[in-house]
C-alpha cells in the first residue's frame, strides 16, 4: 500500500491475537483556505504574542495554564504533560461485542481501515470478520495512539474491517434538552400518506460521488474570474425568486406541489373496498303441464 500506516499493532480475542495495521478511510476535502493579506504592500498578516500590559514576548517565556477559577490558572510545563501521557500499546483488546443499532450515530467520531498485517494474520483476520458478521456484532475496546485513549468500535467491512473511534458519554449532548419542547402530537393520517408517498418517490440508491460542496465550487470558480478580472470586484446578484417573510405554510398544498413535481399523483391511491357482486336471483322453473288423462 501506498499510504502509511496509521497504527501497526494487533487485535486481542482472548487467546488469539491477529496482528493488524489501520489506515485512515477518510481525507481533507477540497476546502478552500484563505490567508488575511495588508492590501497596500500585498504581504501576508502575522500575529505576535503579546501579554496585556507588558506587550511582545519570546515563546520560552510562555507556559500552559488551566483556569481553575476567573483569572487564577495552574501552570503545567512541557514535560509534566508529556508525562502523563498514555504510551501506545500495541495490542486492541476486545472487551465486549453489542448489536450495531445499540451505539447511536452521535457517538462514532472517525473511521479506519483495518487490514492483516501479513499473509500469516490473514486467516485469523477472515474468522474474526466473519464471525462478526454473523453474529450482526461490533466489537469494543480501548486503543491507546498517539497519547491519548480511545473507545473503538469494529466491524465488518467488505474483505476487511472498519475500526471507528468513538466520542466519550461526556463529549455528547443528551437529546432530551433540546428534543422536549417537540409536541408529541400524533399527524394527520392524510398529510402522513402524502409524505411517505413523497419518499417513496425519491427513494434510491446512495452513491456519494453525486453530492459536491457547492460552495467551494462556487468559491474556486468566483477565485479563477477574479483572477482573470485583474482584481476588479465581482459580485454575483442572487435572485432566488423566494419571498421573505412568514414561514407559515398550507402543508397539504406544499406536499401535493411536492409530488406533482416528483411525477406523481398528488393524491396517494387508496384501495376502494370491493364491491359486493349483486345476489343472484334464483331462475323459476318452468311451470309443470297437466298430465294427460288416458283415453
Amino acid at each position: 500500500m501506498a499510504a502509511r500506516a496509521y497504527w501497526q499493532g494487533q487485535i486481542r480475542l482472548a487467546l488469539v491475537s491477529i496482528p493488524v495495521e489501520i489506515y485512515s478511510a477518510t481525507k481533507s476535502g477540497a476546502a478552500v483556505s484563505f490567508k488575511q493579506i495588508h492590501e497596500p504592500s500585498g504581504q501576508p498578516i502575522h500575529y505576535d504574542k503579546v501579554v496585556t500590559g507588558v506587550g511582545p514576548v519570546d515563546t520560552d517565556e510562555i507556559m500552559k495554564g488551566y483556569e481553575v477559577s476567573k483569572g487564577e490558572y495552574v501552570l503545567l510545563e512541557q514535560d509534566e504533560i508529556d508525562a502523563v501521557k498514555l504510551e501506545s500499546k500495541k495490542t486492541l483488546e476486545l472487551t465486549q461485542f453489542v448489536d450495531a443499532s445499540e451505539i447511536d450515530v452521535l457517538y462514532y467520531e472517525k473511521p479506519y481501515f483495518v487490514v492483516p498485517a501479513d499473509d500469516l494474520a490473514e486467516e485469523a483476520f477472515i474468522v474474526l470478520r466473519e464471525a462478526l458478521r454473523r453474529t450482526k456484532k461490533v466489537g469494543l475496546g480501548q486503543l491507546a495512539m498517539r497519547g491519548r485513549e480511545y473507545v473503538v468500535s469494529l466491524k465488518p467491512c467488505g474483505r476487511g474491517m472498519v475500526l471507528e473511534t468513538l466520542r466519550y458519554a461526556d463529549e455528547v449532548h443528551k437529546a432530551q434538552g433540546y428534543f422536549r419542547d417537540i409536541p408529541d402530537d400524533k399527524p394527520s393520517e392524510e398529510l402522513l400518506e402524502l409524505a411517505e408517498a413523497l419518499i417513496t418517490k425519491r427513494s434510491g440508491d446512495f452513491h456519494p460521488q453525486d453530492f459536491h460542496d457547492r460552495y467551494v465550487d462556487a468559491l474556486k470558480d468566483l477565485i479563477e474570474r477574479k483572477r482573470k478580472a485583474k482584481g476588479k470586484t465581482i459580485i454575483d446578484d442572487k435572485d432566488t425568486g423566494a419571498k421573505t417573510g412568514s414561514n407559515v405554510v398550507d402543508l397539504m398544498a406544499a406536499l401535493k406541489k411536492s409530488m406533482e413535481k416528483s411525477g406523481g399523483s398528488a393524491a396517494p391511491e387508496k384501495k376502494s373496498p370491493a364491491k359486493k357482486a349483486p345476489a343472484k336471483t334464483a331462475a323459476k322453473a318452468p311451470a309443470k303441464t297437466p298430465a294427460k288423462k288416458r283415453a
